[in-house]
């Protein structure tokens, strides 16, 4: 390999390595984008049906490809980024179908943060170099997985105990309301 085809990388390729921060910040990127395209999609789709979603019209047909192509791109290059992260730790890229495994997916996703890419050059080429955005992109992934962890949490303790507040207040209510009358 000559050194001109070393330093060109191409991150949307699945030739080549990622290491932990890179991995991390092109995943939340990749992720960013599709949410923002399905938003402009389904507002997009709002605005075009209006007031007629409610008499029965159906959704727009475009809108629901465009909306299965967003999401064919978000599976592709999570694929593409799994196995350039295989790579750095100088495995098969075909490991990558265990994310299709339901629960083995989420220790495999562990294991990719967390798991140090190989020293050097491995037999996938040599170790890509981090860039700063990266880092950056790459730690705020990072912070917000546990956020998003425990805020899941508290939420799914939250809002059945909210619900169950309410309905006590009603019927509280209800029994004052009955007891004045």
């Amino acid at each position: 390999m000559n050194s001109l085809t070393q330093t060109v990388d191409h991150p949307l390729s699945p030739k080549g390595r990622f290491g932990r921060l890179s991995y991390a910040a092109w995943s939340l990127l990749s992720g960013l984008v599709a949410c923002i395209a399905i938003f402009i999609l389904a507002f997009g789709a709002a605005l075009l049906t209006g007031d007629n979603l409610e008499q029965g019209q159906d959704f727009p047909i475009l809108a629901i490809v465009l909306f299965i192509i967003v999401y064919i791109a978000l599976i592709y290059f999570s694929f593409v980024f799994t196995i350039r992260r295989l790579h750095d730790r100088n495995q098969n890229g075909w490991l990558s179908l265990l994310i299709i495994v339901p629960f083995v997916n989420l220790i495999f996703l562990i294991y990719l943060f967390c798991a140090k890419g190989t020293v050097g050059e491995n037999n996938f080429g040599p170790a890509r170099i981090t860039q700063g955005w990266e880092k950056v992109l790459g730690w705020i992934y990072i912070i917000l997985i546990p956020i998003a962890f425990v805020l899941g949490v508290v939420a799914a303790i939250a809002i059945p105990a909210y619900q169950d507040y309410v309905q006590r207040a009603q019927q509280t209510q209800q029994q004052y309301n009955h007891n004045t009358e």
